[in-house]
C-alpha cells in the first residue's frame, strides 16, 4: 500500500515521454502487430486516454499496478519457496526498492508489464512444484499468451524456464498435459503477430540490430549490459542476486526449484549475448529475490541484520525515495549540451524529456508561411516517429495537417496519398541532402535549436518546405522507411 501510495502521488513528476506518445498514437491505429511491440500496450494507452485526455497520470496508473503486482508476486514466491513472513518481506523490500522498479513504474512502457507478466508465469510454476496442480501450468500458457501481445520476448524466456526444468527437474512437469495445452494456447495466441510480420517484412528482426547499436552507442556492449543488470536490482537485490543462486544448491527447501537457476542464468546471457536492452532481465528478479530471501533466512539473523542487512535495506530505501522526489532534476542545473547518444540517456534519465511545446509550435509556424493554396494538398513528415507522435498529440489545437513518418513503427501507419505535392520535412539540421532526392524543391522555413535542448525535440531541428517529389509516394516511402531513431546525434 505504501509503495502504491508513494508511486502514484509522484507519477506526473516527468512530462511525456516519447515512447508514451507514440503508443497514443499507435492506439488510435490499433493492429496485431508492430514493428517493436504488440497491441496489448497501445490499446491500454489508447483506454486510459479515453477516460482522461491528455492526462499522463490516466496513462501511467496501469504502470503502477503492474509495480505494486511485482512487489506481491516477489513476497508471493517466497512463500512458496517456504519462505515466512521475514523472508516474505525481504524479496518484496528488495523489488520495491530496485532501480528496476522505479524505472518500470516511471513511465508507460512495454518491459513495465513484460516484467510483471514473466514474473507471474515463475510464480505459477513454483506453485505447481509445490502443490502438483496442473491448472497452474495451463495458467501459466494463459499468462505468457497474453504477454505475448506486449512484447516478443516471453518465448525467450517459456524455452529458457523449459530447459532449467529438462536439465534440473522437476521432470515430471514436462510430461503433464496441462503444461502443453497452455504452450498451444501460448502458440496460437502468437500467430496474429507472426501474420502481421510476415506482411510487413518481419521488421521484429531488424530491431535487433538496432537494439543492439544503441546498447553499443550509449556505452553498454556485452559487458555493460551484465553490469547494468545487476545494478538495476539494487544493493539489496543484488545480494540476494548472490544468496539466491548459492542457496537453491544448498538450502534443503529450496532445491525442487533448482531449474529457476539455469532458466534465469541462460535468460541474462541471451540478453547480453544479444546485446539486449538490461531490463530485459526484470522478470526473473521476483524469483532471484525470493530465493535470496529465504536463503538469507537460514543465516543467523541477528549477526545478518545488524552487520548487513539494516544497512543495506536504509540505503536502498534511501536511494528510491531520492529517486522519487528529486528526478527529474530541475532544468536550471543544466550546463553542457548533449553531443553523443550516452549523454542524451542519462539526460534524458535524469532531467525528463521537455521541448514538446517548442517543438510544435516551431512546426505551426512553419506551416503558416504556406499559402492557402499550398496548405491544401501539405502534409507534415517527420524524421523520427518521437516527433510525430508528439505532433500528433499537440498539434490537436493548431489543426495541423495530417501527419506521417518512415520512422520505426510509425512509418507502418501508412505512405502520404500520392496527390500530395508538399511537404514541412521536420528533422534533424543534416537531412537536407536526403531530402534532395526525393523532392525537386527543398528549402528550410523553420529553425529550433536551444543550446541546452534536446536533440530530435527542441535542439537541432529544421522544418523543411519540400515540394514536388521525384517518385509516387507508395516508392519513395519504401527507401524512407527506417528502424534507428535518428536524433541528430
Amino acid at each position: 500500500m505504501l509503495a502504491a501510495i508513494a508511486l502514484t502521488v509522484t507519477l506526473t513528476r516527468y512530462e511525456f515521454f516519447g515512447d508514451e506518445l507514440y503508443f497514443l498514437a499507435a492506439g488510435r491505429r490499433l493492429a496485431f502487430g508492430g514493428a517493436d511491440q504488440g497491441p496489448l500496450v497501445p490499446m491500454v494507452a489508447h483506454l486510459t486516454q479515453l477516460a482522461a485526455p491528455g492526462s499522463p497520470l490516466a496513462l501511467r496508473i496501469p504502470v503502477v499496478v503492474l509495480s505494486v503486482a511485482g512487489i506481491v508476486v516477489s513476497a508471493a514466491i517466497a512463500r512458496e519457496f517456504g519462505g515466512g513472513r521475514l523472508p516474505q518481506i525481504v524479496a518484496a523490500a528488495a523489488y520495491a526498492t530496485s532501480p528496476f522498479m522505479v524505472n518500470q513504474s516511471a513511465m508507460l512502457s512495454t518491459f513495465a508489464f513484460d516484467a510483471t507478466f514473466l514474473a507471474v508465469v515463475t510464480w505459477l510454476l513454483a506453485r505447481w512444484v509445490r502443490t502438483r496442480q496442473d491448472w497452474l501450468l495451463f495458467a501459466a500458457g494463459i499468462v505468457a499468451a497474453i504477454d505475448i501481445q506486449v512484447k516478443w520476448l516471453i518465448p525467450v524466456a517459456w524455452v529458457c524456464l523449459g530447459i532449467g526444468v529438462a536439465v534440473s527437474g522437476p521432470r515430471a512437469m514436462l510430461r503433464r498435459p496441462a503444461l502443453w495445452f497452455g504452450s498451444a494456447v501460448f502458440a496460437a495466441a502468437g500467430i496474429p503477430g507472426l501474420v502481421w510480420q510476415s506482411a510487413h517484412g518481419w521488421p521484429q528482426l531488424a530491431m535487433g540490430s538496432v537494439v543492439g547499436a544503441e546498447q553499443d552507442a550509449t556505452g553498454g556492449g556485452r559487458i555493460g549490459c551484465v553490469v547494468q543488470m545487476v545494478g538495476l536490482a539494487g544493493l539489496l537485490g543484488a545480494l540476494l542476486l548472490a544468496f539466491g543462486i548459492w542457496g537453491v544448491f544448498r538450502v534443503q527447501s529450496l532445491q525442487p526449484y533448482r531449474f529457476l537457476v539455469p532458466a534465469f542464468l541462460i535468460y541474462a546471457w541471451l540478453i547480453a549475448l544479444s546485446d539486449g536492452r538490461p531490463y530485459y532481465i526484470g522478470g526473473m528478479f521476483p524469483v532471484a529475490f525470493a530465493a535470496g530471501a529465504v536463503s538469507l533466512s537460514g543465516v543467523d539473523a541477528g549477526r545478518w541484520a545488524r552487520i548487513t542487512g539494516i544497512p543495506v535495506l536504509a540505503i536502498s530505501v534511501t536511494t528510491v525515495v531520492a529517486a522519487l522526489t528529486m528526478v527529474p532534476l530541475p532544468g536550471s542545473w543544466l550546463r553542457t549540451p548533449i553531443d553523443t547518444p550516452s549523454q542524451l540517456v542519462q539526460r534524458v534519465s535524469l532531467y525528463g524529456t521537455e521541448g514538446w511545446s517548442q517543438l510544435t509550435e516551431t512546426v505551426d509556424d512553419a506551416y503558416r508561411t504556406l499559402t492557402p493554396i499550398e496548405q491544401l494538398d501539405t502534409v507534415i513528415i517527420t524524421q523520427n516517429y518521437w516527433q510525430a507522435s508528439a505532433l500528433e498529440e499537440f498539434g490537436k489545437p493548431y489543426h495541423l495537417p495530417a501527419i506521417y513518418s518512415p520512422n520505426r513503427g510509425f512509418g507502418y501507419f501508412g505512405a502520404p496519398p500520392d496527390w500530395v505535392s508538399t511537404v514541412l520535412y521536420v528533422g534533424a539540421d543534416n537531412a537536407a541532402a536526403a531530402l534532395h532526392t526525393d523532392f525537386a524543391s527543398v528549402e528550410p522555413v523553420a529553425l529550433l535549436d536551444e543550446h541546452l535542448g534536446i536533440p530530435g525535440i527542441n535542439r537541432k531541428i529544421t522544418v523543411w518546405k519540400c515540394e514536388r517529389p521525384t517518385h509516387p509516394w507508395s516508392q519513395t516511402w519504401t527507401h524512407m522507411m527506417a528502424p534507428e531513431l535518428e536524433q541528430g546525434l
